[in-house]
């Protein structure tokens, strides 16, 4: 398993980010509003980190949270339901007020991960 939060893991496409907005399917579980979309022809599961400028003023405490946001992931990245062919493109928008720890982060991006759907093939 990789350690780092590599480049191909990031999502910063503006072309698949838009799709991901324009088609994915979303739910909410608090800090985190979730949006995601099974995305054929990429390698890996990608993932975008976004912390509102409107709830958290300060820069400083926007990357303490993706920071927090993304070591989590990393360290969790296995949970979330694989199938061959098709990865996903994942948005964790935070929406709380509020600065929170890596120990309140780490939990509930472990439950949104298990909380993604797996998409079923037509082989199934």
């Amino acid at each position: 398993m990789e350690c780092k939060f590599s480049k191909n893991e990031r999502l910063h496409s503006k072309k698949l980010i838009k799709e991901l907005f324009d088609k994915g399917s979303s739910f909410f579980l608090y800090p985190f509003k979730v949006l995601y979309l099974d995305q054929l022809g990429i390698s890996d599961n990608q993932l975008l980190v976004s912390v509102s400028k409107k709830k958290l003023k300060n820069a400083t405490d926007r990357n303490y949270i993706k920071r927090r946001v993304k070591e989590a992931y990393r360290l969790n990245k296995h949970l979330l339901p694989s199938t061959e062919g098709s990865k996903k493109l994942i948005a964790l928008i935070y929406v709380s007020n509020d600065l929170m720890g890596y120990h309140d982060i780490s939990p509930k991006v472990i439950k949104v991960l298990k909380k993604i759907p797996v998409v079923k093939t037509p082989q199934e």
